[in-house]
């Protein structure tokens, strides 16, 4: 067996992190870079009604990725903890079960969606003006959520495994093929809403496959395993399953923030600016994946570094894992004060929804900086075992304070408001973050002085 391309147990803690870093940002930018290509094409090619249909149906798509993110960010842990006490092959039944309950998952609501696709579409908030948009790019898009929630999980696994730059180029792998198809598909071919989805179909499939055949065939210590489904193994097996999304759990949070904050967004701007105003919105929503992939690639880096020297018991280390993560952090903060105007690169300039969302990006750009930073907070919670406080603040950013801050701003300061909600929950939850590091550093004892020194 050959040993791992990476140790995590006596490689220096900078070189480490630099090494899981950039390839896992580069990869998740890629990931993000699907999505906004896809808005990009659509929106020179069907306009600003084609963005707020797919604004119409990401919240899902951020719920069920979130559940992918949960089971991958729990599994990673389990599995590197277990790696660490030498249990690999228990490490592997956790990739195994992890798989089979995200495809399993994933499945009833894209059989629901197909089944029914004018229901699901009414049901995620579309009008009856963007429904026929929606429910065709649903028709073509929903089938590849399983490849992307195989995706999620085998990215986390294959940087355990000790191969950072291969889980890199399943996500690059994925962008690039979208870009081309999505150029094939929608001008030479002409086939609109129907190509733009089809060719995201495609290339997230081909990034699915390509992380499912690393770990089937080519993994160093991580392979799929065969588990046993007998009434016996069924209690353990779930058992472990319920672990592994226990400390995940946060993860799962995280991406339900980006949910709400996009279902809630849908409603209050259709209330108030009609479509354009969700259009406008679907503008600003393809920033901010970019935004919290940064601030995951930041996370994640750190995770397999932080659960494996906290499976060994060594908090040396893990504290130094903890300063490079925030070293990290000040080094994304130039990406995240780049300007975010960029309105034109999406629909033409002169159409309304790109005048509100000229005017509202700068606003809900103010978010960002807080956005990465408990980002970045709650990944390190979760990466050691500590639950609590990474499910507490994932929920105070999203339920706790997005959805009043959606419900009241906007009747306070009007169209301004809506775009200030996400900045207004992100401040306040970072600012209980820093609150509760200063209480707890508060609360440790002091090292007594000797007498005369």
């Amino acid at each position: 067996m050959k040993e791992m391309t990476i140790d995590f147990g006596s490689g220096k803690v900078s070189q480490l992190f630099r090494k899981l870093f950039f390839p896992t940002l580069l990869g998740m930018l890629g990931m993000s870079a699907m999505t906004a290509i896809d808005g990009i094409f659509i929106g020179h090619c069907i306009g600003s009604d084609g963005i707020a249909a797919i604004n119409i149906i990401c919240p899902l798509l951020m719920l069920l990725t979130g559940v992918a993110l949960m089971v991958g960010t729990g599994c990673s842990v389990v599995a590197s903890i277990h790696l660490s006490r030498g249990q690999e092959q228990v490490a592997r039944y956790n990739v195994t079960q992890a798989l089979l309950l995200v495809t399993a998952v994933i499945a009833v609501p894209v059989a629901w969606m197909l089944a029914a696709p004018c229901q699901a579409g009414r049901w995620l908030g579309s009008s009856e003006h963007l429904l026929p948009l929606v429910t065709e790019y649903m028709v073509w898009y929903v089938p590849s959520w399983i490849f992307m929630g195989w995706t999620a999980v085998a990215l986390f696994v294959i940087r355990l495994d000790g191969q950072p730059a291969y889980a890199m180029a399943c996500s690059l792998t994925a962008a690039v093929l979208n870009v081309f198809l999505d150029w094939l598909f929608m001008f030479p071919l002409g086939w609109g809403m129907m190509g733009g989805a089809l060719a995201t179909s495609l290339s997230t499939a081909a990034g699915g496959l390509m992380a499912v055949a690393y770990l089937a065939c080519r993994a160093r210590r991580l392979r799929i395993a065969p588990i046993k489904l007998n009434a016996k193994s069924l209690r353990p097996t779930l058992r472990n399953v319920g672990y592994q999304c226990r400390i995940g759990s946060s993860a799962l949070l995280g991406e339900a923030t980006l949910a709400v904050l996009m279902f809630m967004g849908n409603l209050v701007f259709m209330r108030y600016l009609g479509d354009d105003g969700v259009g406008a919105f679907g503008i600003a929503c393809y920033y901010t994946p970019f935004i919290f992939m940064v601030g995951n690639a930041i996370a994640q880096s750190a995770q397999p570094i932080l659960s494996y020297n906290f499976g060994l018991g060594d908090r040396g280390r893990t504290r130094q894992a903890e300063r490079a993560a925030v070293c990290g952090l000040a080094v994304t903060a130039v990406f995240l004060l780049l300007p975010a105007g960029l309105v034109g690169l999406f629909v033409d300039p002169s159409v309304p929804a790109a005048r509100i969302a000229a005017a509202g990006l700068p606003l809900f750009a103010a978010g960002f900086l807080p956005f990465i930073f408990n980002i970045t907070a709650v990944g390190y919670f979760q990466s050691v075992e500590r639950v609590r406080p990474a499910v507490v603040f994932a929920l105070l950013r999203g339920l706790v304070l997005l959805v009043p801050a959606f419900l009241l701003l906007p009747r306070w300061l009007g169209a301004q408001g809506i775009w200030l909600a996400m900045p207004a929950a992100e401040l306040l939850t970072a600012f209980s973050v820093v609150a509760f590091y200063a209480w707890g550093r508060r609360g440790r004892p002091r090292p007594v002085r000797a007498l005369g020194a």
